[in-house]
């Protein structure tokens, strides 16, 4: 069995005898004295052979990624490398033994390798060899360690629930599982343990936890793949303040272990300030550059786009570059155009100041009087850049909160030393779906609703705030959560007010409904996405680093050709038919 790890070893082995495993990362023959960089997972230690040892020819023969054994002696290297860990020392090999050879590879392995992400993926078992992937995965085992040894010994207990559940509506499309012996039915992926921690808190479980899987069959990006992994957390006899708090220590033992970084109280913001001051509800706040509401600026313009605008209830908001206005040529501003239209917006206004003047693509048909008050109005400075959208409320957040963030980035504005936590509060019970052309729940329907809103649930919908909250790091969602629904009264409520029939409510959720008649404890929760906190906390943007296996952005693996074809005998064990 292997006993030992290369990077255990250091200067003060000199003299021992040791038995090492790995991979051969890299061979050179210095014409009569071989070098060979022995690779295992913790990482690289380098093995010595004169033409007199009698494994020499053997040594001879190695390429990469061979894999062998070595017995030998650590001694002291002439040329220190002491970028490694194990740079001070190298083995002087008395035994040398091949395990297995290894064909040429599709790809080097190595750190500045250039090969395709495809590539990679489709050989992710070569590619897992790469200290990053190694690093990553690793790290990940440790924050799972911490969770689950910081809420044991708060009393949590760690409860693993199903996997093949019931298909439930309000919320991503379902992954379908057809049942063989119900014919014509089918169990579902969990999209989340949602109903079952609430069943546990029934259950009187009180304290859960599960490092728990999850499903949904959505439109991937960067931060999302369809099947994830979130650290969920579940509490009776509890409000927000308790499970914030919870949440909070959590994370400052995570970053503390990780990162030796001592964490603040994180600050709060309700959704509807958030979006207000940075057009998004997960906000990067490690830079400035907020939103400003500049429409009273408007209220009396001339101006017959904004006069419109305004006039239909939309508003004029604005981002102030810094500094910058001399970065930014007509070409550049054409593109931030382009940028901001696929956030629904239909232009981009600009303008300069330079030399107390103002210059730009509207300041020919806004008044003195208006270039005054928005000079005042944005503290606007010699060559700052103002950019302006005016729209409906939702696309004119959605675009400069977009922009913003693009801006940030392109310009350099953003600490990366930084962790910065943000809870956003108070978000909207529901959001009108333009495509089902009714309100839908914002979050899940077993959400509460703010205690003051409960009398809005029918007859305010647009204006009916819930008790859900969503942690933010770094402008990334990094978990959701809400206080639950315990009563009966109040969510038979919510499901009137989505339109859903109580008759529909048992058909999708009978068993769920009926555990609630045998008393419920009041409860709350938080599901936080592991992948986007180890992708965080790797320094990474891209969540396929964090996975071992992951999905493209398509959804296919291309190391295991899935998805594929079934024998048609499959089929009909399950009697189905492809059209």
């Amino acid at each position: 069995m292997k006993k030992y790890n290369n990077i255990e070893f250091n200067i003060n082995n000199v003299g021992d005898e040791v038995e090492l495993y790995g991979w051969v990362a890299k061979k050179r023959n210095l014409g009569g004295l071989i070098f060979i960089d022995l690779r295992d997972r913790s990482g690289i230690i380098q093995l010595a052979l004169r033409p007199e040892n009698k494994c020499y020819e053997l040594a001879e023969s190695l390429r990469n990624e061979y894999v062998i054994k070595v017995i030998g002696r650590i001694v002291e290297r002439e040329s220190k490398n002491l970028n490694i860990p194990t740079g001070e020392i190298e083995v002087d090999v008395e035994q040398l033994e091949l395990i297995n050879t290894s064909a040429d590879l599709p790809f080097t392995i190595s750190e500045d390798t250039t090969a395709l992400e495809d590539t990679r993926l489709k050989y992710r078992y070569l590619d897992l060899r790469r200290n990053s992937i190694v690093g990553n995965l690793m790290l990940r085992h440790k924050v799972c360690l911490i969770a689950r040894n910081y809420l044991s010994n708060l009393g949590f207990m760690e409860i693993e629930t199903p996997i093949l559940c019931k298909s439930t509506p309000e919320g991503a499309r379902d992954y379908l599982v057809p049942s063989r012996i119900f014919e014509g039915k089918f169990y579902a992926l969990p999209q989340s343990p949602q109903i079952y921690k609430q069943l546990l808190m029934i259950g009187g479980m009180e304290k859960y936890f599960q490092i728990a899987r999850c499903f949904r069959d959505e439109d991937l990006r960067a931060d999302r793949q369809p099947e994830f992994t979130q650290i969920d957390i579940e509490m009776s006899f509890a409000e927000e303040e308790d499970i914030w708090g919870i949440t909070e220590g959590l994370m400052g033992e995570i970053f503390k272990n990780i990162k030796d970084i001592t964490l603040d109280k994180f600050p709060r913001l309700t959704y509807n300030e958030c979006m207000k001051r940075f057009g998004s509800d997960k906000p990067d706040t490690r830079f400035e550059m907020e939103l400003n509401d500049i429409s009273s600026v408007f209220t009396n313009t001339e101006f017959s786009i904004f006069k419109t605008i305004l006039e239909e209830k939309g508003i004029i908001n604005a981002l102030v570059v810094k500094n910058s206005s001399d970065k930014f040529s007509r070409k550049d501003l054409d593109k931030l155009t382009e940028f901001v239209k696929i956030y629904g917006a239909k232009a981009l206004s600009y303008l300069k100041y330079n030399e107390k003047e103002l210059s730009g693509s509207i300041v020919k048909v806004i008044s003195d009087k208006e270039k005054e008050a928005l000079i005042k109005e944005l503290n606007i400075e010699d060559n700052d850049l103002v950019l302006i959208v005016a729209d409906k409320p939702k696309v004119v957040y959605a675009s400069l909160g977009a922009l913003r963030v693009k801006l940030g980035h392109d310009l350099d504005l953003i600490d990366e030393s930084k962790y910065n936590f943000l809870w956003v509060t108070n978000f909207p019970m529901f959001e009108y779906s333009e495509e089902e052309k009714r309100y839908v729940a914002a979050h899940h329907p077993f959400t509460a609703p703010n205690k003051e809103d409960i009398d809005k649930l029918i007859s305010d919908k647009a204006n009916c705030y819930s008790r859900a909250y969503d942690l933010v790091l770094n402008g990334y969602e990094l978990l959701s959560g809400s206080v639950r629904i315990h009563d009966e009264k109040t969510q038979a409520k919510v499901f009137e007010a989505i339109g859903l029939s109580m008759e529909q409510a048992k058909d999708k959720f009978g068993f769920f409904l009926e555990a609630f008649k045998y008393g419920a404890p009041n409860h709350c929760g938080v599901g936080i996405g592991l992948e986007r906190l180890i992708m965080i906390l790797a320094g990474t943007d891209n969540i396929r680093d964090v996975v071992a296996f992951p999905k493209t952005a398509s959804a296919s693996c291309l190391m295991s050709e899935s998805p594929n074809v079934v024998d048609e005998s499959q089929l009909k064990e399950l009697s189905i038919k492809i059209n």
